[in-house]
């Protein structure tokens, strides 16, 4: 079965306030039991638009990554950061 995983690449417009969906998404992570790959770090946009922050999370499989993004754990985190960080996320079927 082919991993799956959650890449995201982020804006954060309030630090401080964002600590809050760090945390949050981070015991989402944890109850879920993803890898976490790519957190944060140094980086830079060699191609197209770029964010400053970027994170890839690596899953057992596509269906288990889709549970965890609508799951209640998750979509409370998300909650946290809404009106302080521009977020796109996708989710991709590995080889």
């Amino acid at each position: 079965m082919a991993r799956a995983y959650i890449i995201g690449r982020l804006s954060v417009t309030d630090p401080e306030r964002f600590e809050r969906y760090v945390a949050a998404a981070g015991a989402a992570i944890a109850h879920h039991g993803c890898k976490v790959l790519v957190r944060g770090g140094r980086c830079e946009t060699l191609e197209g638009e770029g964010r400053p922050r970027n994170v890839v999370l690596e899953f057992e499989s596509y269906e288990l990554a889709r549970h965890y993004y609508f799951s209640p754990e998750y979509q409370a985190a998300m909650r946290h950061r809404i009106g302080i960080a521009v977020a796109d996320l996708a989710l991709v079927e590995g080889v």
